[in-house]
């Protein structure tokens, strides 16, 4: 099935036109990963594959764009705005349905929560959530083996994510950044179901 309007070979063309060298890496470290995690999981491999193309497909976009397409076509949670990193999110998936042609509210969704997450993710989300986190391209070795090893243990996605919630909030912490209440609430939730 076709998930996009264009082939995977022009995606690329114009990720390679709109991200730069590392986060164009980055891009394909994490559909590669999505796949993998996809076989590992009895999930859509093609999809997620599409969806780890795409997740980042307006991060090199500046401040001003992703708040103008944000102000002008999105509703957004107001904890993203607290954080100009996060604003890539809810821009991408626009930019994935409006520019390539995606309609899978699936990989629409999985595009729009992959940074912060959110409450009641299907399993698809947490392994695009999870593929941008432990990619093998750019992400650091030491951080991507503590992942990696809680997915073979039983309820192996939630412990995981888990972990990249508890790294994440003492990376917030450590660099007096605010902390989105979404994240606290994803972060509870994830104890409950691996407790």
């Amino acid at each position: 099935m076709d998930y996009t309007k264009i082939s995977n070979d022009e995606i690329l063309k114009w990720l390679k036109e709109h991200l730069n060298e590392e986060r164009y890496i980055h891009t394909l470290g994490t559909a590669d990963k999505a796949k993998d995690l996809a076989l590992q999981y009895n999930l859509n491999p093609e999809k997620a594959y599409i969806a780890g193309l795409l997740h980042d497909c307006a991060k090199c976009f500046d401040n001003d764009k992703l708040l103008k397409i944000i102000k002008e076509h999105l509703e957004v949670e107001e904890c993203e705005m607290l954080n100009y990193k996060t604003l890539h999110a809810p821009v991408s998936a626009y930019i994935a349905q409006k520019e390539f042609g995606v309609e899978d509210s699936e990989i629409l969704s999985a595009i729009r929560w992959h940074t912060l997450g959110k409450l009641e993710m299907s399993d698809f989300e947490k392994i695009i959530f999870l593929a941008d986190k432990i990619e093998p391209n750019t992400r650091d070795k030491d951080y991507r083996e503590k992942i990696k090893g809680f997915l073979k243990e039983e309820n192996g996605l939630n412990k995981a994510i888990l972990k990249c919630y508890k790294e994440t909030i003492k990376s917030l912490v450590k660099r007096d950044l605010k902390i989105c209440l979404l994240t606290i609430e994803i972060y509870n939730k994830l104890q409950d179901l691996v407790n």
